[in-house]
């Protein structure tokens, strides 16, 4: 009988084990990833970082070479982060309900209390502008301030304080500010400080009657002049100027493309298999971002590749060639990102949210900084 109850013991002993194995085994990584080997010392030779928004999962996640043959990403928590934009040394995100100004100083990233002799960069934050739950997407610094998409007022607003924002321009084919996304105006291209073109899904002027059009009603306008330059665009996102040219990404096909604003000719630079949405280009390398589409979006569901695109992640074309250089996949965490942007001249930058207590220890002044010690209990 003793020898029966340990066997059983044994057993026992040897199951939990064995589960326990099968438990690491299968453990899902937060923000793990799989990425072309060439990668990192692509990120190194051009000496750079990359910024992505996730609203999904309620994250900005730094990108950056660990070494020639590693990346370290870095995820910090924000509400419903959308558009990204940085100038010099200020940053602004557009979030749930709030946009959010931060300022980069390296000598707090230096010196930063959890890490320190890391990070090379240090986002701040530094101001919070208010501005109600109102789906703010591209958002740009410019001569007279930051520029918002305000998806759910249809409008270009600035956000300065002030009120919760302030509209500046609409589509002439939308009638009234309401909060009723008529359009799903998303995209915004500045020029020379000032807002310029602009991207929307749809051209109707009833509530969400985008959504009717979603695979080729897209438009770019000429905020200037209110003409529709373009028009059937397949849900057209990221739009921006590289080298005078304008390029946009044709989320609905998957689809990198050249507008010619000369001509009014769409060239395909190349075929991305997959939503893409979220680009920044430098050196003639563009970095744009994959999604995962929803299972359970009646609007995704009619996409022509809603039943492959399962994976999210970056994928790196080189312009002149337009070949894949690089391939990035997230295997945990991540289905959908919006906004991509490159940190020039960084190699491991960090930021911190509102969230977390310690921002408000890294004070700066004018030409000093310093970590102020946490309040003891």
């Amino acid at each position: 009988m003793v020898k029966n109850l340990k066997i059983k013991l044994v057993k026992l002993q040897l199951k939990k084990i064995y589960n326990q194995k099968e438990m690491n085994e299968n453990k899902i990584i937060p923000f793990a990833c799989s990425y072309s080997p060439q990668i990192p010392e692509l990120l190194l030779q051009l000496n750079i970082s990359l910024a992505i928004s996730t609203y999904q999962a309620g994250k900005i996640v730094m990108i950056s070479a660990k070494d020639e043959n590693a990346l370290v990403s870095l995820p910090r928590t924000f509400e419903k982060p959308m558009g990204i934009d940085v100038q010099g040394d200020n940053m602004v995100i557009a979030c749930k309900d709030e946009v959010i100004v931060l300022e980069n100083s390296r000598d707090l990233a230096v010196n930063y209390p959890n890490s320190p002799e890391t990070y090379d960069n240090l986002f701040v934050p530094r101001t919070t502008h208010y501005t109600g739950n109102v789906d703010m997407h591209d958002v740009k610094f410019g001569k007279e301030g930051i520029w918002a998409i305000n998806s759910s007022f249809s409008c270009l607003c600035l956000v300065n304080g002030n009120h919760n924002f302030i509209p500046k321009w609409k589509p002439k084919f939308i009638t009234d500010l309401v909060s009723e996304d008529r359009c799903h105006l998303n995209g915004l291209v500045m020029k020379e400080g000032y807002p310029r073109y602009a991207t929307a899904l749809g051209t109707e002027d009833t509530h969400q009657s985008w959504r009717e059009t979603i695979v080729d009603g897209g438009v770019l306008i000429d905020i200037r002049t209110d003409e529709i330059l373009f028009d059937k665009l397949a849900m057209p996102h990221s739009p921006m100027f590289y080298k005078d040219e304008l390029y946009v990404l044709l989320s609905a096909t998957g689809q990198l493309a050249k507008l010619d604003l000369k001509t009014k000719t769409v060239e395909i630079i190349k075929e991305l298999n997959g939503f893409c949405r979220g680009m920044d280009i430098v050196d003639d390398y563009a970095f744009i971002g994959m999604s995962k589409l929803r299972k359970n979006s009646s609007t995704f569901a009619k996409l022509p590749f809603a039943e492959t695109a399962n994976t999210a992640g970056i994928k790196i074309i080189h312009l002149p060639t337009k070949a894949l250089v690089g391939e990035l996949k997230y295997t945990a965490s991540v289905d959908e990102i919006y906004e991509v942007k490159i940190l020039k001249n960084m190699k491991r930058p960090n930021v911190l949210n509102t969230i977390n207590k310690i921002h408000k220890y890294a004070l700066s002044i004018p030409e000093k900084t310093f970590w102020a010690k946490p309040e003891q209990k």
